[in-house]
Formats: C-alpha cells, sequence, structure tokens
C-alpha cells in the first residue's frame, strides 16, 4: 500500500505548533499528523546516529511518534499531580479511620498525605517536561522539527503544503512509502 505525506521542517516550536493547529482546523486528524522519534529510538531502530533531520525525512525506515497536543500533555500532568495526590489522600483515611483517629488529625493527615502526594506528582512532571525540551533541544541541533502529515489525496497535498508554507515551514514535500497492509 502506497502512503502519500507531506513532509516539513520547522525552525521553531511555535511555527511547528501554529501549523498543526491550523491544519487540524482545516479538516486534518491528529492521526494525520507524525513527528520524528527522539534520537535514542532512531539509533535503537536505524543502528546509527543521524547529522541532520533532512537526512530521515524520506527515509522510510525512520521512526516516527504520534503528535501529542498540548492540551493532551496538560491533561497527563494534571493526572501525574492528582493520582498521587488521590491515593495519598484516600489511603491515609482509610488507616486513620481503622486506627479510629480523632477527626481533627484525621484530617490534618490526610491533607498532609494528599500535599506530599502532589508534591511527588509535582517532581514526575518535572520529569515529563524535562524529557519533552530535551526531545525538542536535540531536533533543532540536528536542524529542524520534523512533521509528516499523510495525505488522503492530491488535493489534500496542496493543502497541507500550502498551510505547512504558511507557518515557515521549509524543505516542504510529497514523501511516498509503501508500508505493509494488515
Amino acid at each position: 500500500m502506497m502512503v502519500h505525506e507531506v513532509v516539513a521542517v520547522f525552525k521553531d516550536t511555535k511555527s511547528l505548533q501554529n501549523a498543526i493547529d491550523e491544519l487540524q482546523n482545516e479538516g486534518f486528524d491528529r492521526s494525520d499528523l507524525s513527528l520524528l522519534a527522539s534520537e535514542d529510538v532512531i539509533e535503537g531502530k536505524l543502528g546509527h546516529i543521524y547529522s541532520r533531520v533532512t537526512d530521515l525525512e524520506d527515509d522510510p525506515d525512520a521512526p516516527t511518534i504520534a503528535y501529542i497536543s498540548p492540551e493532551a500533555l496538560a491533561d497527563v500532568k494534571g493526572a501525574l499531580i492528582g493520582t498521587p495526590m488521590y491515593f495519598a489522600a484516600l489511603l491515609t483515611t482509610g488507616v486513620m479511620t481503622v486506627a479510629g483517629g480523632p477527626l481533627a488529625a484525621t484530617i490534618a493527615a490526610v491533607a498532609a498525605a494528599g500535599g506530599a502526594g502532589a508534591l511527588l506528582g509535582g517532581i514526575l512532571t518535572t520529569f515529563v517536561d524535562k524529557h519533552h525540551a530535551e526531545y525538542i533541544e536535540k531536533q533543532l541541533d540536528h536542524g529542524g522539527l520534523l512533521l509528516w502529515v499523510h495525505t488522503r489525496d492530491s488535493k489534500h497535498e496542496a493543502k497541507a503544503k500550502r498551510i505547512l508554507s504558511e507557518y515557515s515551514a521549509h524543505d516542504i514535500h510529497v514523501h511516498r512509502k509503501n508500508v505493509a497492509s494488515n
């Protein structure tokens, strides 16, 4: 099966995000968008380190990742904070109830445990932010942020190319690759 994609390179995250927002506003689905995988994944799959993102833009074996919106990333970070907070408070409530502690002490313990859980979640979100920032920095160090836009036909190809060019992308072209059908 032949897959048609429009490929582009961006020099900054703001232009990339603005182009992605416009693509989605114009009817492209988030599942139509993919980005270059991390340096470690690329080296693991291809067996070598790349020097420029443009070396991989037409490589059918280049590993990609699905686009994750800033809103989805914020949801993940919210869950990373809220989940440990919730479970720490819930566990403490159960322990204090079973122990038969006074209400004021139970409330204080639950608040402290919830705060500790939220602190743990905050630490986890720091790791997520750091990982994301390192990913972006490494891509930019290699020449830019590479975006593939899956297109259904020549009309969608033209629309994708127009939108990408409006948001300062460069090296915009159509990429075709064979993929195994399941």
